[in-house]
């Protein structure tokens, strides 16, 4: 079958393909009203050594950067992460998701702390509520060891919570999956018709069929021989 024949059974079949054609729209301006916005914040982070190990760099924490401090950064990524933060955030008013992570291709202890949902200003305000918890985390890991302050790593924001952007790519994944499906059930259910059709038509006059055999006309029989 060739495109012009497709063309000419969409034609010839247009009451299958149309309204299926106007489910599909249906089907994808409903997904759009249903699926909410997700909205996304992030606010980057990093950890400092110690006032008492800096006294040698002028009190420059920058300038005093240690490999254990990314293993710090890891620590509390993961700390924060765990089912007991987890429940402790929401338990303060920490609505949707996050997450905390180093930093991709960070050179220092950088961590990400990303909140989402569907409320914009929920989003926001639950980064920030993250990032002080994650300040809180890492006093607390400290002082259950006894570490004295002026020893303590300390961690300092680099990037506050940013204003949250909206994220469309899985929407739009699905609207278009969605659309996909509608287009070809349509035209599936068309060329069914027009088979079904054919069928019931049999096979078109004039033309041999592949496995009968020709009708043979009666030889007249001449009466005066």
């Amino acid at each position: 079958m060739d495109l012009a024949e497709i063309w000419r059974v969409m034609r010839r079949r247009w009451y299958v393909l149309v309204p299926g054609l106007l489910l599909t729209a249906v089907l994808a301006v409903g997904l759009q009203v249903l699926l909410p916005a997700k909205y996304q914040s992030q606010s980057t982070v990093e950890l400092l050594n110690s006032q008492k190990a800096t006294a040698a760099f002028d009190g420059n924490p920058f300038l005093s950067t240690q490999v254990s401090l990314t293993g710090m950064a890891d620590s509390l990524a993961r700390a924060l992460g765990s089912d007991g933060s987890a429940a402790e955030l929401k338990s303060r008013g920490l609505t949707g998701g996050y997450q905390a992570k180093i930093a991709d291709n960070a050179q220092g202890p950088l961590l990400w702390l990303t909140t989402s949902g569907s409320d914009r200003s929920r989003v926001l305000s639950a980064d920030r509520l993250l990032t002080d918890y994650a300040a809180e985390r890492l006093r607390e890991f400290q002082t259950q060891q006894s570490v004295p302050p002026a020893a303590m790593i300390r961690m300092t924001v680099i990037v506050p919570p940013q204003a949250p952007v909206a994220q469309t790519k899985t929407r739009i994944e699905y609207l278009v999956l969605a659309a996909l499906a509608g287009l070809v059930l349509s035209l599936v259910a068309t060329f069914f018709v027009e088979a079904r059709r054919r069928s019931a038509a049999g096979p078109p006059r004039g033309r041999h069929v592949v496995g009968s055999r020709p009708r043979r006309e009666p030889v007249p029989v001449d009466a005066d021989a």
